[in-house]
């Protein structure tokens, strides 16, 4: 009898066992319907006009038409200018407000690099040195972005730069030195006429590839951001060394490598001979910096106050942000009479007349 009772008890045991197992799976049966059909009217409709790339390359958008981005979907880049063609500034909140001896000094420079110009040229002309380029037209880029620089920021040249130099202090005789190629030559008459360079005023010895600069500019801008000294790098260009393969490298490592740069373009619309039609089809150069990722501005190069607040406003941002900035200086290049002229400025909007009518306008004042 005790074998059937403890028979009888695990009997009651194994199907009370089975009765709590079979009770828990309909629980749980339960309770993942229950589940499901919250699910079911909780879930919204799927909005694909709401999906986000997520691709790395860039920042955008989906759309779900075909079109072709065109060239010229905006207008022109603005032209920044603080100067009209009288002499008068526009706004008074962008006048620099430099003192009466530095806007004597600008005008004292850009007639001096004027005058030695002549000279030279007509030195070349009659085979006394073999090579010379003017600056006729573009005293106002140089001189504008020099007096905007620190004395220990690092130029880098091409060929029409001869006016940074000269606001830095470089003696006449030197010039003339280097492009006859004599004994006081500081290169020892190594380099071609023009291909002007000064240790002691940081300015970069200029080389005839062109663009070639550009990178190089880009390195020495990364070793001063490494450095940490506060120093910034300006490299000069034409917008035909633009369409060289270096200027797209230099670009794009300033940019990542965020360097303290400043490229400064020079577009008188000439490529040497070539004109601009023939070297490019977008609106100029200012128009590639955001491709870049750079901030770009254009400005009026024959306004040496427009010049001056552009490279002053760029280094500043340069140096404290450490990111490059591309400055597109619209100008002329303005050929001596001897020569045949490719494209020729009025008086109204040479940049010496210009200067010349505010300083006018300014004694009248006073």
């Amino acid at each position: 009898m005790a074998a059937i009772s403890g028979m009888s008890r695990m009997s009651g045991l194994c199907f009370h066992a089975v009765r709590q197992t079979a009770a828990r799976k309909a629980l749980r049966l339960q309770h993942w319907r229950s589940f499901r059909v919250t699910a079911m009217h909780q879930q919204q409709p799927f909005d694909s006009s709401l999906e986000k790339p997520q691709f790395p390359g860039a920042s955008a958008e989906f759309v779900d038409h075909l079109e072709f981005i065109q060239p010229n979907v905006i207008s022109g880049i603005a032209v920044y200018r603080v100067m009209d063609r009288q002499g008068n500034i526009i706004n008074p909140s962008e006048d620099p407000q430099l003192s009466k001896e530095t806007v004597l000094n600008f005008y004292q420079k850009m007639t001096l690099l004027n005058t030695m110009d002549r000279i030279l040229y007509e030195s070349q002309r009659q085979g006394r040195i073999s090579f010379y380029m003017t600056n006729y037209g573009e005293e106002g880029t140089h001189i504008g972005s020099a007096a905007a620089l620190e004395s220990n920021d690092l130029v880098f040249g091409q060929y029409r730069e001869a006016g940074v130099l000269m606001y830095r202090g470089f003696p006449l005789d030197l010039f003339m030195a280097q492009c006859y190629a004599n004994a006081d030559d500081l290169g020892k008459g190594r380099q071609m006429p023009v291909h002007y360079g000064c240790k002691e005023r940081n300015f970069v010895t200029i080389s005839s590839p062109l663009a070639t600069q550009i990178p190089q500019a880009t390195g020495a801008a990364y070793a001063l951001k490494r450095e940490n000294t506060n120093r910034a790098v300006i490299c000069y260009f034409g917008e035909g060394a633009a369409s060289e393969g270096d200027a797209h490298a230099g670009f794009n490592f300033s940019a990542t490598l965020e360097c303290p740069l400043i490229f400064f373009c020079r577009n008188n619309g000439y490529a040497i001979s070539t004109p601009t039609n023939e070297q490019y089809r977008g609106d100029g150069i200012a128009a590639r910096g955001p491709g870049y990722g750079m901030l770009s501005i254009r400005v009026d190069g024959n306004d040496v106050f427009a010049v001056y607040n552009a490279t002053k406003e760029a280094r500043r941002r340069a140096v404290a942000e450490n990111q490059p900035f591309l400055i597109e200086a619209m100008t002329y290049r303005v050929i001596t009479p001897k020569s045949r002229p490719l494209m020729s400025s009025s008086k109204q909007e040479n940049t010496l007349f210009l200067l010349l009518k505010y300083v006018i306008q300014a004694l009248k004042q006073k």
